[in-house]
């Protein structure tokens, strides 16, 4: 199993600002601030740097990515494919009220949403992205690719399984007789559809992004 990275949390605008080594105490510092502004990195030395730079070009609809990537590492990477649609998930607790959706990458026009379900888990809702999203292209039959930032969606979309250990209940039956639906079409639909891992640190986040965590 591999070990979940480390975050840094820069808060510019907050009870206190700062940066933060943990989502906890980055949230009590934004919690019931109105107007406050704050973003994860993935080393102290970016956070510390983007509390320096202020947030101006780390954050908004508008703003260009500082990345924290080398030029070469950018350039092996390339851009993204805009012939393409993005999707993203956004989980308020885990479990907690979920919801999902599928963008046009290039535009971020929003072409599908779902939620909120009442008890649910981001990675439930990336994989019911992913497949929602290739049920939508296969019934336009649409040559585009899926990015996503979830490799655990990817893996579970390629087992054609939801290995989630949500236990089932009431407060979620509707979100798995979803994800039954999700399954089921995975087993017996055929697609084309490549699904790609959206490379965040290259170039921001998802454009589905729902701007939260």
């Amino acid at each position: 199993m591999s070990k979940k990275r480390k975050k840094y949390y820069t808060v510019w605008k907050g009870h206190r600002t700062g940066v933060f080594e943990s989502w906890d105490d980055c949230k009590a510092q934004i919690k019931d601030f109105k107007g406050a502004q704050y973003k994860s990195f993935s080393t102290f030395e970016a956070a510390k740097k983007a509390l320096k730079d202020g947030p101006k070009n780390y954050i908004g609809k508008s703003k260009a990515l500082i990345s924290e990537l080398s030029e070469e590492q950018l350039k092996k990477i390339g851009h993204p494919n805009f012939h393409s649609i993005a999707v993203d998930a956004a989980s308020s607790g885990n479990p907690g009220k979920m919801e999902y959706r599928g963008v046009d990458t290039k535009t971020k026009k929003q072409l599908f949403i779902q939620g909120p379900f009442e008890e649910g888990t981001n990675n439930i809702g990336e994989f019911l992205a992913i497949v929602h999203g290739l049920a939508f292209l296969k019934q336009r039959n649409s040559d585009r690719i899926i990015y996503t930032d979830s490799k655990t969606a990817m893996s579970w979309v390629r087992k054609k399984a939801c290995n989630s250990k949500l236990e089932r209940n009431e407060k979620n039956k509707a979100l798995f007789e979803l994800v039954d639906r999700a399954v089921k079409w995975l087993k017996t639909n055929n697609y084309s559809t490549t699904i790609v891992k959206w490379e965040t640190k290259a170039w921001g986040e998802i454009p589905a992004d729902f701007g939260r965590k």
